[in-house]
């Protein structure tokens, strides 16, 4: 049974997940002119799907609370690093009880193993996953509250209204929400407790600035490193030169003999420094004599590697015989997620509990993996989730947590352990490197089939991905981590007869981990540069011939926008050219056109961008504008200059002097984003802008040089 108290609204809702899966056949939303295709697993049931039954039996067990001073405070059980998640919550939740947004107050969940399912953020899920349960548990609470008003005052429940956190009745008084929260606890609800229909809504889909941007910009926000624990050690970790190297011995006379330098620690990954200041740790660190045991990598170079994944390379099943046809490969680089904050975490360990400040998007994963490390029961450790600077997956994973325990255990004092950017560029978690081979076949104005074959490095999917799909019953559809995402997110938005999409992924001894779009990154990119062949082939522009093949009238409605805003096929100088590419996921669509100099091949410049994204239902324009133009910049980013090295089991970059991501002067001068009209339920966007920007910028770049870039960044 639900409980209430005074300080407490706590909702729990149980239901049984099921699946269910229906395919659209022969609807208004294919084209007519195109050989239609047959529709894929994430048409039908994508990762976001999953996530939504994994996390439905608890998603009602959320915390939502009215304090007795008016402000309503939730718990939310997923990880913000940036992507506004607590704002488009504050929204819903302003939304359904019709309190102001300046009165809601989103904090982040502690890892909760009660959650199950429900604490887990990946895939652009967030939205989709909270969009239901959160306005559930709010128009609940607003129930409560309008009974409770209505007994107060000995009035008639549906004679009294909301606005402003606050109880209305037809006289004109009004009682603050805190006011009622001790009555609203105790009563049954007398008004309906169901979430407003979309035509009533006036916070939902209105442009809002971030609930946090004041904090994080006068510094009262908090980060990892921000946390103050009495008696915390800064504390460094000297690393071996090649990828999972190991120790062998080391020497720590000159560290140990630096004022300041508290404890040398040797833990599986390194040698620890644990000193009064950050500087003294470094100092520390390096004055170590270390030697080290090679990784398994050495040996391995981008050219092994490169080999590698041709060979594994799955075969085209239609020959290249009696039709016309396009062939392509394509070559993707290792990427880092170079998160603007690098990795921190902050440890106390005693003998008999833990506790830990870290960002982390798969906490009570980590907190498990954390108890096993200390030899501690899962219920003695306590992790706390703090907001993060940037992530783009690579808070997957809990590195520097389960070092700082590793150290605060062993040296008897906690600790604020931070990798350095060299140490997450070298030792980090890296997209993988794939290779691509795409056939498309057509004869008599008709695509016949398009198979695209991937061979990826393995991702690593250890963080808790394979539970959340077990827990939805979606497990029994294939075997593997890997492939599972794989066909959960591949997709393919263009009637081009026989449709397939295959992966091998390939064991590297690297650190690997999901990265913005995961698989989406290469395979659509790779895709949407074959369709521009694939219209020169038929003597089409490629806005016409895309608009020509689209299944969805969603998807060609974002690429006629992008089209006519973005001025598509306008005369630009010699050197310089437009690019255009669409992508569906998450159950949304977006298109990107962009314009580019290139007048210097070995210097590009994408000078204007025009995007246009459906969601469904936009929370919140203005953040969802924010990940459009983030998904831009890594686009640019990584078709143009950014990527990492292998060399002899070793990365090359080591910071932002050589992983040349994009800067501030390399973002266009105009950048417009179109946000669609609300068609239905929210869709996914985090993720969803990288590979059509990054397609665009292919095309572009293609258009202006006259050349066909095949491998990725072009620079690099």
């Amino acid at each position: 049974m639900p409980v209430w108290n005074r300080r407490r609204f706590l909702a729990l809702a149980i239901a049984a997940p099921t699946i269910t899966v229906a395919a659209k056949l022969a609807t208004d939303d294919e084209t007519a002119d195109a050989l239609p295709s047959n529709p894929q697993l994430a048409d039908l049931l994508d990762f976001g799907d999953v996530v939504v039954l994994a996390s439905k039996p608890t998603a009602g067990s959320m915390v939502l609370e009215i304090t007795e001073d008016g402000l309503v405070r939730f718990e939310l059980p997923r990880a913000e690093s940036g992507q506004g998640i607590t704002t488009a919550v504050a929204m819903m939740l302003a939304e359904e009880l019709d309190a102001r947004v300046a009165d809601v107050r989103v904090e982040l969940s502690d890892a909760n193993p009660a959650l199950l399912w429900n604490q887990f953020t990946a895939g652009s899920t967030g939205v989709r996953t909270l969009w239901d349960p959160v306005r559930a548990i709010a128009a609940a609470a607003r129930a409560r509250l309008v009974t409770a008003a209505a007994q107060t005052w000995s009035l008639p429940p549906d004679t009294l209204t909301t606005r402003d956190s606050a109880v209305w009745a037809p006289d004109g008084r009004s009682a603050g929400y805190g006011s009622l929260s001790e009555r609203a606890a105790t009563v049954v609800p007398a008004v309906r407790t169901t979430p407003k229909p979309a035509t009533d809504h006036t916070v939902i889909g209105k442009p809002t600035g971030r609930v946090d941007a004041r904090d994080i910009v006068t510094g009262k926000a908090k980060f990892g490193m921000d946390i103050a624990v009495p008696g915390a050690l800064a504390t460094v970790v000297a690393r071996p030169p090649t990828i999972k190297g190991t120790v062998v011995s080391y020497d720590d006379t000159a560290a140990r003999a630096i004022p300041g330098v508290v404890a040398v620690t040797k833990i599986p990954t390194g040698v620890a420094v644990s000193a009064e200041t950050m500087d003294i740790a470094l100092a520390g660190r390096d004055a170590l004599q270390v030697t080290w045991k090679d990784g398994p990598a050495v040996g391995l170079s981008d050219s092994d590697i490169r080999t590698k994944l041709r060979a594994a390379v799955p075969p085209f099943v239609v020959p290249p015989l009696l039709t016309q046809r396009v062939d392509a490969e394509f070559d993707f680089a290792f990427v880092s997620h170079a998160p603007m904050e690098v990795l921190n975490a902050v440890a106390d360990v005693r003998a008999d509990r833990a506790e830990l400040w870290f960002a982390c998007q798969s906490p009570i994963v980590a907190q498990r993996e954390i108890a096993a490390a200390v030899g501690l029961p899962v219920g003695k450790v306590t992790v706390h989730v703090t907001r993060a600077g940037g992530s783009f997956g690579r808070r997957l994973f809990w590195d520097p947590a389960i070092e700082a325990a590793q150290v605060s255990k062993k040296i008897g004092r906690p600790v604020r352990l931070m990798w350095t950017r060299t140490d997450d560029m070298r030792h980090g978690r890296l997209r993988p490197a794939s290779h691509h081979k795409i056939r498309a076949t057509f004869a008599l104005g008709q695509m016949l089939s398009f198979e695209h074959r991937m061979a990826s490095v393995e991702t690593d999917f250890k963080h808790g991905f394979g539970e959340v799909v077990s827990a939805s019953g979606a497990a029994v559809l294939g075997p593997g981590d890997g492939l599972m995402f794989f066909h959960l997110s591949a997709s393919n938005p263009y009637n081009f007869g026989v449709v397939t999409q295959l992966l091998n992924e390939v064991p590297v001894p690297v650190h690997t981990g999901s990265w913005r779009s995961v698989y989406s990154g290469g395979l659509r990119t790779a895709e949407e540069i074959v369709v521009d062949q694939l219209a020169a082939k038929f003597g089409k522009d490629p806005v016409s011939f895309r608009m020509s093949v689209l299944k969805a009238r969603r998807t060609r409605d974002v690429l006629a926008k992008v089209a006519k805003e973005g001025e598509w096929g306008r005369a630009l100088p010699p050197g310089h050219a437009q690019g255009v590419a669409v992508h569906e996921e998450y159950r949304s669509a977006t298109a990107c056109l962009v314009e580019i100099d290139a007048t210097d091949p070995a210097a590009p410049r994408v000078t204007r961008a025009t995007v246009a994204v459906d969601v469904g239902l936009p929370i919140n324009p203005t953040g969802l504008k924010a990940q459009l133009m983030g998904g831009l910049t890594d686009a640019i980013s990584t078709m143009l200059t950014a990527g990492v090295h292998i060399d002899n089991g070793r990365v090359r970059e080591k910071s932002f002097a050589d992983f040349r991501y994009a800067r501030q002067k390399d973002t266009p001068p105009r950048l417009d984003v179109h946000v669609m009209p609300a068609t239905g339920k929210p869709g996914g966007a985090g993720e969803l802008g990288v590979p059509a920007a990054a397609a665009a910028v292919a095309n572009a770049y293609a258009k202006a040089t006259g050349t066909r870039p095949r491998s990725f960044p072009i620079a690099f």
